[in-house]
C-alpha cells in the first residue's frame, strides 16, 4: 500500500479485498454476505465504476448497522418454470442471491437457450453491470434491470416517482473482454449528485430539480428535490419499463413504495430482473462476429462499452479508506 501526494492511496487488490471484508464482518455481516459484497465492490472498481465501488460501500455498511440490510440473510431460491429462477433475498443483499443461483442459471441457459432470473426483497443491486458482465464472461448474452426508492421525477410530475432504474446489457466477444453497457434511466446516477454535494460542487443543468420543482445546478438542493430522467419522456418511458420488469414481474416494491435509501431500518425491497441467453444455440459464430463488428465500430471512433484497462491495484481517496477502516474497528 502506498500513499500519493494528492491524498489518494493505491491498494493492491488483496489489500482492498481485506479492507472491505474486515469492515463488513465488523458490522455484523456473515462470511457469505461479506465475501459476496466484497467481490462485487472490487469488480466495480476494476471495471472503472468507482462510484458504485468503494464509494458505495459505506451505504451497505450503514444499512447493515441500521437494519436496512439483514446481515445474515440466506436467499430462498425456487424454480417456477424450467427456464425461470425466482429468488427471495429475504431483506439481504442482491449479490448473494445472484451468487447462489449463478451455476444453476448457466446450466439452465445451456439446456433451454434462455433463462429468466427474478429477485425480490433486496437492498440496492449496486453496480448492475456486475451481473451482466459475469454472465457474458460465462458466454451468455445478458440483459438486467433493477429499481430502487423514488428519486427521479418524470413528465409533469414535480415529485419523484421512479428510482434511477438502470439497465445493463452484456455480450461475449471472442478474444476480448465482454461488451458491457450499464446506465441509469436518469440523467445521472444518484451517487454522482451526492458526491458533488459532499464536495460542494455544482452539477450540470438538466440533472435535477429542487424542492420547488425548478431546475437546479446546486447539488445539495438536488438531493432535497429530484433527479430528472435523461432525454425527457424517452428516459421516463425506459424508467417505467424497468419498473415493470424489476418490480412488477418480481413482486418487489414499486419505487413509490420503497423506503428511503439511507434512513430508517426497513428494507428497500428492491427487485432485479435478468434475462440470459446462450447465443451459440442461435448463432454459432456470434462472439466472433460481434468482436469483428466492435473492432470495425471502434476504428470509426465509436466507444465500445466495457473495454476497460486491466488493473493490478485500486486507487482510492485516503479519506474514504480511513472511513472504511473506522467501520472495521467498530
Amino acid at each position: 500500500m502506498s500513499t500519493r501526494g494528492d491524498r489518494s492511496m493505491r491498494l493492491a487488490i488483496e489489500d482492498a479485498r481485506s479492507l472491505a471484508y474486515r469492515a463488513l464482518t465488523a458490522v455484523g455481516a456473515n462470511d457469505a454476505v461479506a465475501a459476496s459484497l466484497t467481490a462485487a465492490t472490487i469488480a466495480a472498481e476494476l471495471s472503472g465504476r468507482s462510484a458504485v465501488g468503494f464509494a458505495h460501500l459505506p451505504d451497505y455498511l450503514d444499512g447493515l448497522i441500521a437494519g436496512r440490510i439483514v446481515a445474515t440473510a440466506e436467499p430462498e431460491i425456487s424454480f417456477p418454470a424450467l427456464a425461470a429462477i425466482r429468488i427471495d433475498a429475504r431483506e439481504g443483499i442482491a449479490q448473494l442471491g445472484f451468487d447462489r443461483a449463478f451455476d444453476e442459471l448457466r446450466a439452465r441457459a445451456a439446456s433451454y437457450g434462455l433463462v429468466l432470473l427474478l429477485q425480490t426483497n433486496s437492498f440496492s443491486a449496486g453496480e448492475l453491470g456486475y451481473y451482466t458482465r459475469r454472465l457474458a464472461e460465462a458466454g451468455l448474452v445478458a440483459f438486467a434491470a433493477t429499481n430502487g426508492p423514488a428519486n427521479v421525477a418524470a413528465g409533469r410530475s414535480r415529485r419523484a416517482v421512479y428510482g434511477t432504474n438502470p439497465i445493463s446489457f452484456a455480450a461475449p466477444m471472442a478474444g476480448a473482454p465482454p461488451l458491457v453497457i450499464d446506465q441509469s434511466s436518469s440523467a445521472t446516477a444518484f451517487v454522482n449528485v451526492r458526491r458533488a454535494a459532499e464536495a460542494g460542487e455544482a452539477i450540470p443543468a438538466g440533472w435535477a430539480i429542487g424542492v420547488d420543482g425548478q431546475p437546479t445546478t446546486d447539488a445539495r438542493a438536488a438531493l432535497k428535490g429530484a433527479l430528472l430522467a435523461f432525454g425527457g419522456e424517452r428516459g421516463a418511458n425506459i424508467a417505467l419499463m424497468v419498473e415493470i420488469l424489476a418490480a412488477g414481474l418480481t413482486g418487489a416494491n414499486w419505487s413509490l413504495d420503497a423506503p428511503p435509501f439511507a434512513e430508517g431500518n426497513r428494507s428497500l425491497g428492491a427487485g432485479l430482473f435478468i434475462l440470459a441467453l446462450k447465443p451459440e444455440l442461435l448463432a454459432p459464430d456470434f462472439s466472433t462476429r460481434l468482436a469483428a463488428h466492435a473492432a470495425r465500430l471502434s476504428a470509426l471512433g465509436v466507444h465500445i462499452a466495457g473495454q476497460k484497462e486491466r488493473h493490478t491495484d485500486i486507487e482510492l481517496p485516503e479519506a474514504l479508506v480511513e472511513a472504511i477502516e473506522r467501520y472495521g474497528r467498530k
